[in-house]
């Protein structure tokens, strides 16, 4: 039986927790925790949508009852197609943690793995991703490549 499970509605605080030791870990990243209260309700009622464009792929934790050890989280979007990806959908992951006491034992690898193969059952041509320099071999190794994206954002 694997140890990875699609995450419910009752692991919203859970999820939130574990993004916010990703945000954390980036350079930059806002330590604010005020937020989650109002996120809360919306990921709840995402992650209690088995049938819709987002899902997260949880581990629970060996040593906490009631908490979560790793989690990975994505969402597939459509995009006009192109060559390699004519139908236009596509995979992003954007949430990768594991709580630190519980790192290097494969759970978001197996958690990647789980959140690919939900992937491909929902037709995504191409997965995105970006990489901390910590977790890009996981990401080579599962056989991501870098590309020439000049990636831009604005804050609305």
């Amino acid at each position: 039986m694997s140890l990875v499970r699609r995450a419910t509605a009752e692991d919203a605080a859970e999820v939130l927790r574990l993004r916010q030791v990703m945000i954390d870990a980036l350079p930059g990243g806002d330590s604010s925790t005020g937020w989650h209260a109002e996120a809360r309700p919306a990921l709840a009622e995402r992650l209690g949508d088995p049938d819709g464009d987002f899902a997260a792929f949880v581990v629970d934790h060996p040593d906490r009852p009631g908490a979560l050890a790793a989690l990975v989280a994505g969402t597939v979007d459509y995009r006009i197609g192109k060559a390699g990806n004519p139908h236009g959908r596509s995979g992003y992951v954007f949430s990768v943690a594991t709580d630190p006491d519980a790192r290097r034992r494969g759970y978001a690898r197996a958690c990647m793995a789980e959140l690919l193969a939900w992937f491909r059952e929902r037709g995504a041509g191409q997965v995105m991703l970006t990489a901390s320099a910590e977790a890009e071999p996981l990401y080579a190794a599962l056989g991501f490549v870098h590309k020439p994206d000049p990636t831009m954002m604005l804050r609305l």
